[in-house]
């Protein structure tokens, strides 16, 4: 059995997300302890909510959740949580866990939150390669902004903002956009997620 571990920091989309992630050869367990959601083969960090209240909750334990990261534990972060992965958010104080240098910032648009489906561009990764993902749900007024683009592995646009849709580091794989809402294909994509981790 793979055991994947939400990390619940507050943050909404729990259900819908835990529901995705849950097949018949995964044991899910949904933890608010940050130093007890890394006892796990797989930590996801969920989307939806606020970057300094996120950020916040993982301070007890930021600095194990960042070298565990960092050393390989397979890490999947959802719209908030891939800014989480981030230094740090114009959205307010605090500090996100550092595994990839760069800042979250507002969308440069007119028309934000962006809500809605939008595309994935110049998607390059091999959990792509195994669940194409051509348009992906948005629920989002923040994106990263790396300080090395190379670590981008999917981009979108809103407007005439063009921004990371995806991220790479290593074993950590960070989505701006929600897969558990983006019908079946995203699914798919989470469950090949899930399948690389296994690995």
């Amino acid at each position: 059995m793979l055991r994947v571990t939400i990390f619940d920091y507050g943050a909404g989309n729990l259900h819908s997300l835990a529901k995705a992630l849950s097949v018949d050869d995964v044991r899910l367990a949904v933890v608010a302890d940050a130093r007890a959601a890394l006892e796990t083969d797989v930590l996801v960090l969920p989307g939806v909510g606020n970057f300094s209240l996120a950020a916040a909750r993982t301070q007890s334990a930021r600095d194990e959740m960042r070298r565990a990261i960092l050393a390989g534990l397979p890490t999947l972060g959802v719209c908030l949580g891939m800014q989480l992965l981030f230094d740090e958010s114009d959205e307010g104080p605090g500090r996100g866990l550092g595994v990839v240098a760069g800042r979250v910032s507002s969308l440069r648009a007119t028309r934000r939150p962006q809500i809605g489906w939008n595309t994935i561009d110049d998607a390059r990764d091999p959990v792509f390669e195994a669940a194409p993902l051509a348009t992906a749900y948005y629920a989002n007024g923040f994106v990263c902004r790396p300080l090395d683009s190379r670590s981008v592995i999917a981009w979108s646009t809103h407007e005439a903002d063009r921004f990371p849709a995806a991220i790479r580091a290593g074993r950590t794989l960070g989505v701006q956009f929600h897969p558990e809402k983006s019908s079946a294909a995203g699914v798919r994509f989470l469950r090949a997620f899930l399948e690389e981790a296994r690995q």
